[in-house]
This record gives structure tokens, sequence and C-alpha cells, in this order.
């Protein structure tokens, strides 16, 4: 029996977590975190059995107390101390961090200080710490294991080639729902129109992400912790069908690839698993269906925030975490209908323009440049014109 915690347990990496969970069977869920959906919570609860559950706000964690007054031996906790204490708990050995944001930093520092396993699905915190992560990983004998499907994908692309060398990871995008369109129709979108994914479903800020290729920025930059490769030795590939998840070149020219359907479990189970495969229910890749692939440049100058963040991620620093920051103020904006969708890469250039750089940043300066961050552009008038 495999004991883990999960960070994030009713959004989409979770939900599908506990799909697994449910068909294998040997995997026990000892601790849960999540937001503000506590009905879902509790089913999850009701289901698994955790020790411990965990939410942000202290009214939330009331109410689930009161709902689960039928269940004593599950303790709740509330805030970051919940999230650390769900993300360190003794008897877990992998802690899925599942969690949305810059949120992830601290709970995931504390599990790897306490010597779990990470199967990572919050790219933020590589994004805007991997420069502490890697080396505190590394130092406490832990894993990092992706759950990013891409990630995953160069993950298994590895398998077998210890001490061959990387010369280019071909990090594949499926384009979002706006693939093809150009800068003056992104102002035109709707909030409907970017959650309209034609192949992941995904929470609404990963989506949102997808649709302005932030996402795969944010990808680009935690491919480099992760893999310990140059901005120069990656290349977007935009791809939409979504078959090949992505791709190592070696230095031979030989090209390895991860395909499969778009299912998010696949990835996830085997970081679950890793080194070993499960058997996994679900539509299987057929080739004759499929009949071809193909692959396009991605339009970094429609699509700016991809440009945005391969600049963010050359100049270092603090500079991935404005990147970031800025995007998260951004995204919640749009959603809430204050601005316009092409307005996010803008809040984002502005942003890194704006607020002050600083070299090799710890966890504390990390959290002041968000800070700062959400206070730049909170108080920069131009871009809150818009409402819908």
């Amino acid at each position: 029996m495999k004991n883990i915690s999960i960070l994030g347990s009713t959004g989409s990496i979770g939900t599908q977590t506990i799909e697994i969970v449910k068909e294998q069977k040997d995997i026990r869920v000892t601790a849960l975190a999540a937001g503000k959906n506590i009905r879902l919570l509790e089913e999850q609860i009701r289901l698994l059995k955790p020790e411990l559950a965990a939410v942000w706000e202290e009214k939330d964690a009331r109410a689930l107390k009161t709902a689960i007054a039928d269940l004593p031996d599950v303790k709740v906790s509330c805030g970051m101390e919940g999230l650390m204490e769900v993300a360190s708990y003794e008897k877990a050995e992998i802690l899925v961090t599942a969690i949305v944001g810059m949120l992830g930093i601290q709970p995931t520092i504390a599990a790897i200080k306490a010597g779990k396993n990470i199967a990572l699905a919050n790219k933020e915190t590589l994004v805007t710490a991997g420069h502490l992560i890697m080396p505190l990983a590394k130092q406490a004998g832990v894993s990092i294991l992706p759950v990013d499907s891409e990630h995953s994908a160069i993950f298994q692309s590895l398998n077998g080639e210890i001490g061959n060398r990387i010369a280019k990871i071909h990090l594949t995008a499926s384009g979002g729902p706006f693939r093809g369109k150009k800068a003056e129709e992104l102002e035109r979108m709707t909030l409907a129109d970017a959650l309209n994914h034609p192949n992941w479903s995904m929470g609404r800020k990963v989506t949102i992400d997808s649709a302005t290729l932030v996402n795969k920025g944010l990808e680009v930059m935690e491919a480099s912790w992760l893999f310990g490769v140059t901005p120069e030795q990656i290349n977007v590939v935009v791809h939409p069908q979504s078959v090949i998840h992505s791709m190592v070149e070696y230095e031979d020219g030989a090209v390895i690839a991860q395909l499969g359907t778009p299912d998010m479990r696949l990835p996830i189970q085997y970081a679950l698993y890793y080194p070993k495969r499960r058997p996994l229910s679900g539509k299987r890749l057929d080739f004759f269906a499929l009949r071809h692939l193909d692959f396009e440049e991605p339009d970094t100058d429609t699509f700016r925030g991809l440009a945005l963040a391969f600049a963010a991620m050359k100049r270092g620093g603090n500079m991935p975490t404005i990147f970031n920051a800025a995007n998260e103020k951004a995204v919640a904006m749009f959603i809430r209908g204050e601005i316009r969708f092409s307005d996010i890469a803008e809040m984002i250039e502005a942003a890194m323009d704006g607020v002050a750089w600083t070299d090799h940043p710890d966890v504390e300066q990390i959290l002041e440049t968000e800070r700062m961050v959400y206070e730049y552009l909170q108080s920069n008038k131009i871009f809150h014109k818009h409402t819908f």
C-alpha cells in the first residue's frame, strides 16, 4: 500500500488523482488540502477516510468540521500552517502538489525537508523558486516527479539514457483555442472563448494560460529546472492534435518522443508508481484514425506571453516571479471581466519593466516580489479602463 497526500484535491489534477486511487485500489490518501469547495472536499473525505484535511479560510475549516462531525478521527486544519501540515504529513511517502499558483512554494519546501517525494503539478513552484527547490531536493535525496503531460513525456523519453547528452527539448503545445488568430482578433475574445480548449479538460486558470501561451512559457521555465537545460536548448512546437506530448533530441540527432491520447491520468499515474507502469482505463491511440500529425512554429508576435517568458527566464533572479505574479493578477482580472484578453500580455510586460529586479531571491524576497507586482498593477490605472 502506497500512502500519499494531495494539495489541491478538489481541482482538476486532484480529482483525477483520486480517480486513479479508486481504480488502482492500492494507494491510501492520508491527507488532503483544498480551497473553497467544501462540499466536494467532504465527499472526498468520506470516500478516502484521510487522517488530516486542510482548507485555506478559517471559516471554511469550521464549516468542514461541522459537516464531518460524525468523523472525529479526521483532523481539520487551515491556512498556510494547514497546507504545510498536509505537505509534510508523517505517514505519506509522496506529495501530489496540485495546488495552483505560488501558494505551493512553502508547502513543497516543507515536504522536501520532511523527505517526501514530490509529484509536481504546481509549475509555479519551480518557475519562481527552482533555484531553491532543486538543490534542496538533491540535498534531501528526494525525487521531483513531473505530472504535467509535457514534462512527464520528457521524463519518460529520458529513461535508459543516463549519461547521454540532451541536445534539445522539443516542448509541444496544442496552440490553445485561439491558434491561428491575429492580435486584433484576440481583443474581441471573451472568457467563454478562452475556456473552450480543443483538447484538454483543465481548471480555468490553466486553460486561460493555454490560450495566451503563457502556460507554455511557464512550462519552458519548469523544464529548464527539471532537466538542467538552457533556454536555447528548449524549442516550443505547436502540435494541435496533442498526441506527441514532448520530445527529447540527443546529440547524435536521435529524437525520442512520448505519444498518447490527451489524458492527464497517464502522467499522474506514472509519477505515483514510477518506475513501474500500471494498467489504466481509457481510450488508446488509434494511428489509423489519426492518419497524420501537424507541427507549426508558435506565433510569438501575436501570443507575446511566450516570448516574455523566454525573456524572463534568460534574465533570471526574481524576473520569472514578476512574470508569473503579473500573469496571475491579469488572469484573475480577466475572469472578473475587468480587462480584455489581449491586456494580459500587456500587464505582464509592464510589470517586467516596472518592478525592481533582484538576483537569487530567497523565499521571503520571492513572496515580496509577488506583493510588489500586485501593488504595481493595482495602482496602474491604465489596466482598469475596460469593463464588460
